[in-house]
């Protein structure tokens, strides 16, 4: 078998059963939230078996993405900071316009010194997960020859499916009633589609800047973002139109603007190949 499917494979794998494990683990150990061992073993696995592999298995330690590469990249970083701001901005003012969305909240400094906060907190996190999506799994598809809008959509696939342990089992059900009224189901559902379209933009700035680091901070700010709106009760949204108007994952707005950045990167890269 070809050392690097034989390698993606292992990593699949490895990933796709860490949040399970980790989920086994709390319940036979009876760990709260907040002693959350799975949570620990479903962040680091992914991480951990890259690197692994890289050492042990083969795999090259060049396409990492690990060099910030900023020449020439200054308009894929103005992206990864300024994208999801824009558009979370035109989702709220869309909503507040139809009456959707109300802002309960207008302690704007205090709104201003959470965003710092999460930033640094979900940074650290996305650290885990960003150089294992894109620093190995798109690179490491691209060795294969996998096309690159496949490639995106496939790290897409693989990384949804290892949230679904964490949505079900691993994150504090009240997170997850303050962030969204949704049901479960409709709320796992949604956001396996809106992850789809993010891989393809966060997989474009990896392929555009040949680094992760932009992938890293679109990432980190989109978390940030979503997460004081909804979770700090800076923003409310009427309940039978929450799916469409949400900032956070899921929300079809926001899915749909994501979608449109991510295919005009596509085509303004490969346009210049």
């Amino acid at each position: 078998m070809n050392r690097t499917l034989r390698n993606l494979i292992i990593f699949i794998i490895s990933t796709l059963a860490a949040g399970w494990v980790g989920a086994w683990l709390n319940r036979i150990l009876n760990l709260s939230p907040a002693q959350n061992l799975g949570m620990l073993i479903f962040l680091i696995v992914p991480l951990t078996v890259s690197l692994l592999l890289r050492a042990f298995g083969g795999d090259s330690w060049k396409d990492v993405g690990f060099k910030p590469n900023f020449r020439g990249n200054g308009s894929a970083y103005a992206i990864s900071l300024l994208a999801y701001p824009v558009m979370i901005a035109i989702i709220l003012g869309i909503g507040r316009i139809a009456g959707v969305i109300t802002f309960p909240r207008s302690d704007w400094g205090a709104f201003f010194q959470l965003i710092v906060i999460s930033f640094a907190q979900n940074f650290f996190k996305n650290l885990f997960e960003e150089f294992a999506w894109r620093g190995y799994l798109t690179p490491r598809l691209q060795v294969l020859g996998i096309p690159d809008l496949l490639n995106h959509l496939l790290t897409g696939l693989v990384w949804g499916m290892w949230h679904v342990p964490y949505w079900l089992f691993l994150l504090d059900q009240a997170t997850i009633r303050s962030f969204t009224s949704l049901g479960i189901g409709p709320l796992i559902a949604l956001s396996l589609v809106a992850i789809l379209p993010t891989a393809i933009l966060y997989g474009e700035l990896r392929l555009k800047t040949g680094s992760t680091w932009p992938a890293l901070f679109i990432h980190t700010t989109a978390n940030a973002l979503t997460l004081v709106l909804l979770v700090d009760g800076f923003v409310t949204l009427q309940p039978r139109l929450e799916a469409v108007f949400t900032p956070g994952m899921g929300g079809l707005l926001v899915t749909v603007l994501v979608a449109g950045l991510g295919f005009w990167l596509y085509q303004q890269r490969t346009q210049k190949l």
